[in-house]
Parts: C-alpha cells; sequence; structure tokens
C-alpha cells in the first residue's frame, strides 16, 4: 500500500512540473530578407532572447540600425547578419546608407 502511495505522489509531482511549464521554450530564428530596397516583413515581432538574422538579398550594400539598441554595420550583398533580441521593446530601424528603408522590430 505505501508502495502504491508513494507511486501516486511522484506520478502527481511530475504532472504538477509539467503543467508549470518548468521547461522553457527554446529561442525561435527569424529571418528579416533586404530586397528591393526594403525590409520585408517591415515589422516583425518576437520573444526575448529570440535571433533575428537579416538576409541581403539586395545587389547593394546594407545596415540594420536602431539607435542606441542595435546595428549590423555593412552587411554586404548576399550576406547575412544575426541579432538575439534580449530586451523588451519596440525599435524602429532604418539603414544608414539608404535612411529611406525603415523597419521595427518588437520583442515582447
Amino acid at each position: 500500500m505505501l508502495h502504491i502511495a508513494l507511486a501516486t505522489i511522484a506520478a502527481a509531482g511530475a504532472l504538477c512540473v509539467a503543467a508549470s511549464g518548468a521547461a522553457a521554450a527554446a529561442p525561435a530564428k527569424h529571418t528579416v530578407t533586404i530586397a528591393d530596397m526594403r525590409y520585408e516583413p517591415a515589422v516583425l515581432t518576437v520573444k526575448k532572447g529570440d535571433s533575428v538574422t537579416f538576409v541581403n538579398k539586395d545587389i547593394f550594400p546594407h545596415t540594420a540600425t536602431a539607435a542606441g539598441q542595435f546595428d549590423s554595420r555593412t552587411i554586404e550583398p548576399q550576406r547575412k547578419w544575426t541579432f538575439r533580441a534580449m530586451r523588451a521593446g519596440e525599435f524602429p530601424y532604418i539603414c544608414t546608407l539608404h535612411p529611406n528603408m525603415k523597419g521595427t522590430l518588437k520583442v515582447e
């Protein structure tokens, strides 16, 4: 009888750990494509800890620069740069080489 009671308690404890979400989800990977002098998607929402890779498929070099938050420096054509979003907020960014190019990264 004691053996059954202990097994029941152990199973209930395992169920509580699983239900509490103790195992955190792995960070997600996102991509922003740079092509035709624009960012796609222009607005991207991610979770803290996720990574965002900017892939330059354009024929010109570009940047992804959010003042005081992140700066890719020059991303040459057919190159990429990855940023890990560690701070929550809404971060508008531009290409410093082509300031008419604009995007927004929202980190939850």
